[in-house]
């Protein structure tokens, strides 16, 4: 099974309402957002996703996020905006703007508040990817 993973980065303030302590406060991170995408074979290249296109729709959706309060965004209205969340969120965007199979190969997302603390989301069921077909 071939992994492949691409980072990108985003400075935001928020915080948690329904947390107890200091994070209840606003305050801010130099989040790391990472997304890994998973499949069995290798296209004619010899790549299993293009770290190009990954990358560029990572960056797309951390810059939305970029220099922002996340509690005022629509896409948290009602959310936590914890790590975890935004894990989420990230893998739901990410899910629906690749393409397929790759979309399918979605593995997880992991954001890390600091260099030392992260979350992930994946899904509860994983289930192999597709099988990507070489090019003709």
């Amino acid at each position: 099974m071939y992994t492949v993973s691409v980072q990108a980065h985003y400075d935001s303030a928020h915080y948690l309402r329904h947390y107890h302590g200091k994070c209840e406060r606003l305050h801010g991170h130099r989040y790391v957002v990472e997304a890994a995408l998973q499949t069995e074979t290798l296209d004619q290249a010899g790549l299993a996703f293009d770290f190009v296109e990954l990358k560029r729709e990572l960056r797309a959706l951390a810059s939305e996020l970029d220099h922002r309060n996340l509690n005022d965004l629509p896409q948290f209205a009602g959310l936590e905006t914890s790590a975890e969340v935004q894990a989420r969120w990230f893998f739901d965007q990410l899910h629906a703007r690749l393409p397929e199979p790759q979309s399918d190969g979605l593995l997880y997302v992991r954001v890390w508040e600091t260099p030392t603390q992260w979350a992930q989301y994946a899904p509860s069921v994983v289930t192999a990817p597709p099988r990507i077909p070489p090019v003709a």
